[in-house]
């Protein structure tokens, strides 16, 4: 099947599946899909920097927040989120190329659940991509007031130029799209690198002393020392959503499926060389930025936390230098992850479960420019309106906490999704041809399902999130509805569809 065309012949599913899963098919001709191509151009390289460069700027700044439970709490934490992703991730490697479709996660959970089940997957994701790249946006223009020296009150003139920028960069092309992405994360990659060998060749690391730093009273322990677990066990649990950030959004890959010029191959080569990219970067740099001044305890209520590291190294004299290249992380991630939005929203509105003029694609371009407008849209009209009801100080804790947070617990439902779409497809789909098998098969499938589900878990019983959650709770209540009383009576065989129709539909359980 061609990029972005379903097949106009096929009719609606016969009348026994739509009264089995309760939704309706709209009949479309070729002038439906010609007005929604993609153009494929992604390789392996291109694939791996989409998803190493979406995570990249968790690396830099926000996974630094669970130190406050001590550095322990941390590095087991980081290994816990990490098994989680490689269960996820090599689960999504024999998916995707199973099922080559934009939809990713929503595809998965359509193909092997039925219709409610993909709309659930794809509203979790749909949170994900809109609410990241605002934190992150929101930490750029953080570090450009550092570099400019504005004042507070002119951060939204930065996030309204960057996503701008970014926008524009994604309408103009996937070449150039594709392009941008590589370089950004070469770059954001390059500086981690020159992080790690200058904290090992300064002799200013010292695990003892720096990283150890924090109390059982969750207090400053001046010469260090301190106990590797200062909050005991529990303190595993309350810092596994920090952890989460510095893996989170690697799973967007599968939405460029129709973009790359080899799904089958291309993509789980992609997407196993970016996991792995990412886990050793990650404790790297949980343990050489926790192991030099200001330590455990200082970088634990940072905004900046690879900045405060290069301040220690070469003092503060070049702090806005320093500050212009560590932008270049957060830049990667802004970048990639309105490519993902751009792409999840269009691959649900082509299917009919957003409305569907936001798939129409470029008419030169063949990009999904009414996609990324609208994405760009909402994660901006929300910052700004938390930002002018809640005044700049309060608004700031917001966005960097709450949307940060709605953010996390809107990815462990996609998660808990995606795991269960593997085991299903497995069973109910054993013959379906897997250019690629995990060789976790669906026990990391189920750990990343029971992971996901303890971290929301925790997420609920920590006030600090318990406002994300019900956040997302409200969101979803209101997509429900909406689905409920249109969205599941305008449905198109796009794609996706197509394909879980034809594969029997009449076999799934009422969702």
């Amino acid at each position: 099947m061609s990029v972005g065309q379903g097949n106009p012949g096929v009719h609606a599913p016969p009348a026994e599946v739509q009264g089995h899963s309760g939704v309706t098919y709209t009949t479309v001709d070729e002038s439906y899909f010609e007005a929604r191509r993609l153009k494929r151009h992604a390789r392996v390289w291109s694939l791996w920097a989409l998803g190493v460069g979406a995570v990249i700027s968790g690396h830099y700044s926000g996974w630094n927040l669970g130190l406050a439970n001590g550095f322990g709490s941390m590095f087991f934490a980081a290994i816990i989120i990490a098994v989680m992703y490689l269960g996820l991730t090599f689960s999504i490697a024999e998916m995707s190329p199973a099922l080559p479709h934009t939809g990713g996660a929503y595809s998965f959970a359509r193909t092997s659940m039925g219709p409610w089940a993909g709309y659930i997957t794809g509203i979790a994701e749909n949170i994900e991509f809109v609410l990241t790249p605002a934190v992150i946006v929101f930490f750029i223009s953080s570090y450009l007031s550092a570099i400019f020296g504005t004042a507070p009150e002119f951060q939204p003139v930065y996030w309204v130029l960057c996503y701008a920028l970014f926008v524009g960069l994604n309408i103009v092309g996937v070449e150039l799209s594709f392009k941008v992405t590589v370089t950004v994360t070469v770059l954001a990659l390059a500086c981690l690198a020159v992080f790690y060998v200058s904290v090992l060749l300064s002799g200013q690391f010292d695990f003892n002393r720096w990283a150890l730093n924090i109390g059982p009273d969750g207090a400053e322990l001046p010469n260090g020392g301190g106990p590797f677990l200062p909050m005991g066990i529990s303190g595993i649990f309350a810092t596994m959503p920090f952890a989460v950030w510095l893996f989170l959004a690697i799973e967007q890959l599968p939405l460029a499926a129709e973009e790359t010029h080899d799904p089958q191959q291309d993509m789980p080569k992609g997407i196993i060389a970016g996991i792995l990219t990412l886990i050793v970067s990650a404790f790297c740099v949980v343990f050489l930025n926790s192991g030099i001044a200001p330590g455990a305890f200082g970088i634990a209520k940072s905004g900046e936390p690879l900045l405060d590291g290069f301040r220690t190294l070469f003092g503060s004299d070049i702090a806005k230098i320093l500050a212009a290249v560590a932008v270049i992380g957060l830049i990667a991630s802004f970048h990639t992850i309105i490519f993902a939005f751009g792409r999840q929203i269009y691959s649900l509105s082509r299917a009919g479960y957003f409305p569907s003029f936001l798939s129409v694609t470029h008419g030169t371009r063949k990009s999904p420019h009414i996609a990324l407008i609208t994405g760009a849209l909402i994660g901006l009209t929300v910052m700004l309106i938390i930002w002018f009801v809640r005044g700049s100080e309060a608004g700031a804790t917001v966005i960097g906490g709450t949307l940060l947070n709605m953010a996390v617990a809107g990815a462990m439902l996609a998660y808990f999704m995606q795991g269960m779409s593997y085991i299903m497809l497995k069973k109910k789909f054993p013959h379906l041809a897997r250019p690629y098998k995990s060789p976790f098969g669906s026990a990391g499938a189920a750990i990343c399902m029971i992971i996901a589900a303890i971290t929301l878990y925790f997420q609920f019983t920590d006030p600090v999130f318990r406002t994300a959650v019900f956040g997302v709770a409200i969101y979803y209540a209101v997509m429900m509805a909406y689905f409920l009383l249109i969205g599941r009576h305008k449905l198109i065989l796009s794609p996706e569809e197509e394909f879980a129709v034809s594969k029997g539909e009449s076999e799934y359980k009422s969702y």
